[in-house]
């Protein structure tokens, strides 16, 4: 019997087809009624990923649903939150992704801008996840990319430019203040600890989100970011 060498993921984190268990694990492991199963051959794998879900499918498993703290950076209960965001060519055609974890269910956020900066996207992304949030009691863990944005909730950036009229410490006018103002009001109802994860670096819900954003700036009738193209904000 030949050794399988490929895994198709047809519900999972991220569905696809992988060459190592892993991999696969990865995609699969604390996600409620995960579908995946291993093949000889790339064809296979592929022909099975594309067919409709069948009850009969013996060799086909289905994970046992666990908390989705197994999931990668997951937090201890409470809504974990991943976001990204970026502009193509910077500043360029943009957009921002958003994944929301809570009681075993996902939900995915996303929308692209025409001109508009990093910074901005990365900002929207979370903005928009905390809008999602407004009202909830439960702890939210915010995962982001962005130490622009982590640095400026965290250490108090953001705080201590509002208090200065929106100025920085070198008397500069703080960029993007629109953005930070209603993020700042968003977190003052919520609780919300965010939280840095290095970009590009294997973690696939971060990596979902990249592709999210992406895929958003790439796409057709993007809003325009008002405040940015009134004002040609630097990036």
């Amino acid at each position: 019997m030949s050794k399988k060498k490929y895994y198709a993921v047809k519900q999972g984190i991220s569905p696809g087809i992988y060459n190592t268990w892993s991999e696969t694990e990865a995609q699969v492991k604390g996600y409620p009624g995960a579908k995946f199963k291993g093949f000889a051959t790339e064809t296979e794998a592929m022909k099975w990923l594309e067919s409709s879900d069948s009850d009969n499918d013996s060799s086909s498993r289905a994970v046992k649903k666990k908390p989705l703290a197994a999931a990668p950076h997951h937090g201890k209960g409470g809504i974990t939150v991943y976001t990204d965001g970026g502009a193509l060519n910077n500043p360029g055609p943009g957009g921002y992704g958003v994944i929301i974890l809570f009681n075993g269910k996902e939900k995915e956020i996303c929308g692209g801008y025409r001109l508009t900066t990093n910074n901005r996207m990365e900002l929207m992304a979370c903005i928009t996840a905390l809008r999602e949030l407004e009202g909830s009691r439960e702890k939210i863990t915010l995962y982001s990319d962005s130490s622009y944005v982590v640095n400026g909730i965290t250490k108090g950036w953001a705080k201590n430019w509002s208090r200065k009229g929106w100025r920085k410490s070198d008397g500069k006018p703080a960029i993007n203040r629109d953005l930070w103002e209603e993020l700042l009001g968003l977190t003052e109802d919520l609780q919300v600890n965010f939280q840095w994860v290095r970009g590009h670096a294997g973690n696939q819900l971060n990596e979902r989100c990249d592709r999210l954003a992406v895929s958003c700036a790439r796409g057709s009738q993007l809003l325009p970011d008002e405040e940015y193209e009134r004002n040609d904000l630097v990036c």
